[in-house]
């Protein structure tokens, strides 16, 4: 890629990572910049019509999305990508408001597997989705975002827990509530009401309900000497976003494909919007029904003739931690994107489906790695095992190498963005998935 461009690139991920705190905004985020290209919205609640060589997208809860382009040629399979919009963090409980020592604090609980230590001293925004009443008794959902820092999670000072370098666990519901108003007595609701609105004008609504999570305000950036590395909140998973939709946008629109960026896979991907939910295969029915073979046989046909590359970003290789990997699958940082694999299926990577990604990366001139875990630590998992058994679409585990995974900022390779996108927009451009895909 030219560097003008890599820049560019660049430089649109960081926005997407700065404006998107949340499911609800990725998912906005990516529905805009799909809309700019031409893709038509869909309504769940509606029917459809469905052209040949159409580009569309639907969403479910305003946290999940599905994007496709139709081949202009009848239906025979799809190239789908896989990815996820949410990430854990500190989430506010139902009513968050609390007192200590003449300050207004917020109870928050803990949404996926947090790594909280650096979520202390940080400066905090609040974003999500608030419901209001307004005054002819109409609801509204509305997405809200206090793009600066109005809370901060102080630590105990080294004087008063002189083992707090040794390993000493940390209590969310006692020690993690944020600091955000000296004030006995004031209350989150009319601090919403005025966000709401500074954001929206809306200044003669109810707060219905809401759910809120904070987030560090501390823009993306490039880093190191030669800028070869990104650090930013939120890249697992928003990088295999953005490359989904660049990649979707660059395809030449002969073949069928498909992304899908589900929430709720860090808590285990258990909800209707998420990848063990129904959200995909009520999706792929209604292509069925209207350009495909229309039969359930026509529909486990176009199934099993589909492949999913699933992208969720992998553990690099750590220069201080070098013994937290097997020696000869330690994925090192801009050098490609990583097949992941697990014998017991915690990743959904099959020889056939990593022969074949590993061609797909031959001919687009991208390197490629590989990860298995050590055999005497545990594995994390992504929606591509979910999704092959809800779904029973061949799929493989793929994702750029990064370090600190599930912390407030996390690091990956700035060239690992450019290879990942270029390996799936060969994968959607790709005439054939082979026989044994």
């Amino acid at each position: 890629m030219p560097q003008g461009e890599h820049t560019d690139t660049l430089d649109r991920l960081r926005d997407f990572l700065h404006t998107s705190p949340t499911p609800w905004h990725a998912t906005r985020n990516m529905a805009r910049r799909l809309e700019r290209a031409g893709f038509q919205r869909l309504e769940e609640t509606r029917d459809w019509e469905l052209a040949a060589g159409g580009r569309y997208y639907v969403t479910r809860n305003d946290s999940s999305i599905i994007a496709f382009q139709l081949p202009r040629s009848a239906l025979a399979a799809l190239r789908m990508i896989g990815a996820h919009t949410d990430s854990p963090g500190l989430h506010l409980k139902p009513n968050a408001s609390q007192y200590a020592a003449g300050w207004l604090q917020l109870g928050v609980q803990v949404y996926g597997g947090a790594l909280l230590a650096p979520w202390f001293d940080r400066d905090l925004g609040l974003a999500g989705r608030v419901h209001v009443r307004h005054g002819d008794g109409r609801l509204e959902s509305v997405l809200l975002n206090v793009d600066r820092p109005v809370a901060t999670v102080p630590s105990l000072a080294i004087h008063l827990d002189r083992e707090a370098n040794s390993g000493r666990a940390i209590n969310p519901q006692t020690q993690m509530a944020p600091v955000l108003l000296q004030s006995e007595s004031a209350t989150l609701t009319p601090l919403l009401q005025a966000w709401l609105v500074q954001e929206h004008g809306l200044d003669d609504v109810e707060v219905v309900d809401f759910e809120l999570s904070f987030y560090d305000v501390q823009p993306p950036a490039l880093v190191g000497v030669k800028q070869e590395l990104i650090a930013s909140a939120r890249l697992d998973n928003l990088l295999s976003c953005f490359a989904g939709v660049e990649a979707l946008l660059e395809c030449d629109g002969e073949q069928g494909a498909l992304l899908v960026a589900n929430d709720h896979e860090e808590v285990g991907s258990a909800s209707a919007c998420g990848a063990q939910g129904p959200f995909l295969n009520d999706v792929l029915r209604r292509l069925n029904e209207q350009v495909g073979g229309k039969s359930e046989a026509s529909l486990v046909q176009l199934i099993q003739s589909s492949l999913m590359v699933s992208c969720d970003n992998a553990h690099a290789l750590h220069p201080n931690f070098l013994d937290k990997h097997d020696e000869q699958h330690g994925p090192a940082i801009n050098q490609g994107p990583v097949i992941k694999v697990n014998a017991s299926q915690r990743y959904a990577t099959s020889s056939a489906t990593g022969a074949l990604f590993r061609d797909i990366c031959r001919e687009a001139a991208v390197p490629v790695q590989a990860f298995v875990t050590r055999a005497d630590m545990g594995c994390g998992s992504t929606i591509g095992p979910i999704t092959a058994t809800e779904v029973g679409v061949p799929t493989l585990d793929v994702g750029v190498p990064q370090w600190a995974m599930h912390s407030v900022r996390e690091t990956a390779g700035t060239e690992d963005l450019t290879y990942l996108t270029r390996a799936l927009r060969s994968f959607l451009n790709r005439p054939s998935l082979g026989p044994e895909a």
